[in-house]
């Protein structure tokens, strides 16, 4: 199947799993979209990930997280620059979401890193997702 937006799937994934309170999702890998799990995973908004090859493909499991066992960790994911309207933000112009208390996902010169890491960095870059 034909993707156009492979990260805008994988964050859908993420959002249908948590909803259905599913204990993983698996997502076709690439360098993106382990990265994006990476930050996920170091933000605490999943419990972990894993790489393993499925026949030709390389796949990547994403362990949710529940708080009590019941409620997603993840209550929203929103993609923000998609290829039909690219959203870049400069060093001084990098979101907050939800006055601090979700991350933004930028893809700096640097490689793919929180708002806040971007901030300190003094840089700016493409504006990849919302997650709080």
């Amino acid at each position: 199947m034909n993707i156009s937006d492979p990260i805008a799937d994988m964050l859908t994934r993420i959002r249908n799993a948590s909803r259905a309170r599913h204990p993983d999702v698996l997502v076709p890998a690439s360098r993106t979209k382990r990265e994006i799990a990476r930050i996920l995973k170091d933000e605490g908004f999943i419990a972990d990930f894993d790489e393993f090859r499925d026949g030709p493909r390389t796949m990547l499991r994403l362990s949710l997280r529940y708080v009590g066992g019941k409620a997603p960790v993840v209550s929203g994911l929103k993609r923000i620059s998609k290829p039909g309207l690219r959203v870049y933000a400069g060093k001084t112009d990098i979101p907050r979401v939800l006055g601090g208390l979700g991350i933004v996902i930028v893809s700096t010169s640097q490689g793919i890193m929180t708002g806040a890491q971007a901030r300190k960095a003094q840089l700016g870059g493409e504006v990849l997702a919302y997650v709080w």
